[in-house]
């Protein structure tokens, strides 16, 4: 979170640059006043860009962060409704898919599920898998997997594939180095 009078000043400034774009300038000195209120205004936009990624990288800091990612490929033997994460018995993640979203991943899209700290040592990760598989029946797995946590930022892909020697979904969990 931003200092209080950070946040003010930013929203003064934002205040003032939303006042002057819709205020027509009527003379030079105003059509000079109102470049001159546009030029902050695009200012105080490359600055709320730049808090926002100075606050992701307070509150979740390189040497503590873990993000858990979800990807599928062709998804012929899986439809996709929800995913379920628990990380050390606790739940961390839940997300319903429309079936946009799970286009989106079939086109090779990657959905950033969970971003957050978490301590060094070791750790367990569950996923849960809910939707249509084979033959259009309700479908539910769970995938497991132990990792260690260093000093670095860990990423985990949450992975659906196609078996097609087993004609049945795989889910697996990678882990990325």
């Amino acid at each position: 979170m931003l200092p209080h009078p950070v946040r003010h000043t930013l929203r003064a400034l934002a205040l003032a640059a939303s006042i002057a774009s819709v205020w027509p300038p009527a003379h030079a000195e105003e059509a000079s006043l109102d470049s001159r209120v546009q030029d902050m205004k695009a200012e105080v936009i490359r600055l709320n860009r730049d808090l926002l990624v100075l606050e992701e990288e307070l509150l979740f800091p390189a040497g503590t962060q873990v993000a858990l990612f979800v990807s599928m490929d062709v998804g012929k033997l899986f439809e996709l409704e929800s995913v379920q994460v628990r990380l050390d018995d606790k739940l961390v993640a839940s997300y319903l898919y429309t079936p946009l979203e799970v286009q989106a991943l079939h086109r090779g899209g990657m959905q950033r599920l969970f971003l957050g700290n978490l301590r060094t040592g070791k750790h367990s990760l569950t996923a849960f898998f809910t939707g249509q598989g084979p033959h259009v029946r309700d479908y539910k797995r769970g995938s497991t997997i132990e990792f260690e946590k260093g000093s670095e930022p860990r990423y985990i892909e949450l992975r659906i594939r196609d078996r097609e020697a087993k004609l049945q979904p795989e889910f697996e969990l990678k882990v990325w180095q």
